[in-house]
């Protein structure tokens, strides 16, 4: 408190800075009224950036001709999505990927060397891809 008091008395500026942060506090404006924004979390920033990080990912992953293409959509998952429904493949290229999946299906079999709740993993995923297609 007497420190305080100090700061307050020889130098505002500094006491200002101490007790609000050196930046000025963000405003944003909703609907023609300026509005404070409450400050964001560790964690609201670590999916912030891992966001950012996994949609920069699928977008270095195009080819350079179809970025502007893509580069509307703002978050990962739409992101996804939307490249699978443009290159998701035709009827005749699912259906191989069908045939395939059955293929394994009907041929699969554990070694000695997996535990069962690993083969029991592989044959799930296996499973749920045919489920897809």
């Amino acid at each position: 408190m007497r420190i305080e008091q100090y700061f307050l008395m020889t130098d505002y500026s500094l006491c200002e800075v101490i007790l609000n942060g050196d930046s000025p506090a963000p405003i944003r404006v909703v609907e023609g009224v300026l509005q404070p924004v409450a400050p964001t979390t560790a964690e609201q920033k670590l999916a912030r950036k891992n966001e950012l990080k996994a949609r920069g990912t699928l977008l270095m992953a195009l080819p350079d001709k179809h970025q502007l293409e893509f580069n509307s959509h703002k978050d990962a998952k739409t992101l996804t999505e939307a490249i699978e429904k443009r290159f998701g493949g035709n009827t005749k290229t699912k259906k191989v990927q069908k045939t395939l999946l059955k293929q394994q299906y009907k041929n699969f079999t554990g070694s000695s060397s997996e535990s069962l709740d690993q083969i029991h993993d592989r044959l799930q995923k296996l499973v749920r891809q045919l489920e897809i297609h």
